[in-house]
């Protein structure tokens, strides 16, 4: 083999050989952004909480439904629910009571807390119905027969929201009503009932559903009705801000939506 041949194949390989080095080094640049692309995302979504939550009374059923829905999809989040009446809701927030959302049985409660919350998501509706004893012994048919003194008639306080809707639509069909109590949260209402306390009361008509085994529900036309809203919203002294936020916003899903409208709520 010639001397000339043999320094022309050392050449090439050395330029062979730089080629080689940079084109490894973009190989294996490639490889590692291709691991970095195809490996999963970590999280997705408010990280897991132990959440805190005012409702009004009238949920007390159904949210015990949907919040154990809500756990079951968000793995780690626990859902904690403190029920009254929205105006004893609306105290506990402004004495500052450690909570993460709020949710009332009427806008005017809501929007008197406008500097506690963030912006209001309205959730579901309900309507009144006049509760009796089961089997309807006195035999009631509507609104008329509560203004009979020889009734025993039960209704929430008039700060209550249910007991605002109660006078809104009594006073509309200029129906007196003389209650032997007045009560400060709609199941309160119900029990009276439930007990042959009362002979009547007007509650929402969820909560009639929850006692069928012990009281009736009379309908009131929706000309003489009033549509209570059920406004959500985060508190802003949440300090699960981002979860409290999640959990609102999921009430509006299709999933909590069946759960409430399963429950006799309306659409919002």
């Amino acid at each position: 083999m010639s001397l000339t041949l043999t320094r022309r194949r050392a050449a090439a390989a050395v330029v062979t050989a730089a080629l080689l080095v940079p084109l490894a080094a973009c190989g294996g640049n490639d490889k590692k952004e291709t691991g970095s692309t195809a490996s999963p995302s970590v999280g997705g979504g408010a990280k897991p909480a132990d959440l805190t939550v005012l409702a009004a009374a009238s949920l007390t059923d159904v949210f015990k439904t949907a919040g154990a829905a809500y756990e079951k999809a968000h793995p780690g989040t626990k859902v904690k629910f403190s029920f009254a009446g929205s105006q004893e809701l609306a105290a506990q927030v402004k004495a500052g009571s450690p909570a993460d959302a709020l949710v009332t049985a009427d806008t005017k409660t809501m929007d008197g807390l406008k500097t506690d919350t963030g912006a209001a998501t309205v959730i579901a509706k309900n309507r009144l119905v006049i509760a009796t004893g089961k089997g309807n012994p006195e035999k009631i048919g509507s609104l008329k027969d509560l203004a009979d003194t020889k009734l025993k008639v039960v209704l929430a306080a008039p700060e209550v929201p249910v007991g605002r809707y109660s006078k809104k639509i009594l006073d509309a069909q200029k129906i007196t009503v003389k209650p032997v109590s007045q009560e400060p949260n709609v199941r309160a209402v119900l029990s009276k009932v439930e007990l042959g306390e009362a002979d009547a009361g007007l509650v929402y008509k969820t909560d009639a559903t929850t006692a069928t085994d012990k009281v009736e529900a009379v309908d009131i036309p929706d000309a003489q009705n009033a549509v209570a809203q059920y406004p959500a919203a985060t508190l802003k002294t949440s300090k699960n801000a981002d979860a409290a936020a999640e959990f609102v916003k999921w009430l509006s899903t299709p999933e909590a939506q069946k759960i409430l409208q399963d429950a006799g709520f309306q659409k919002p």
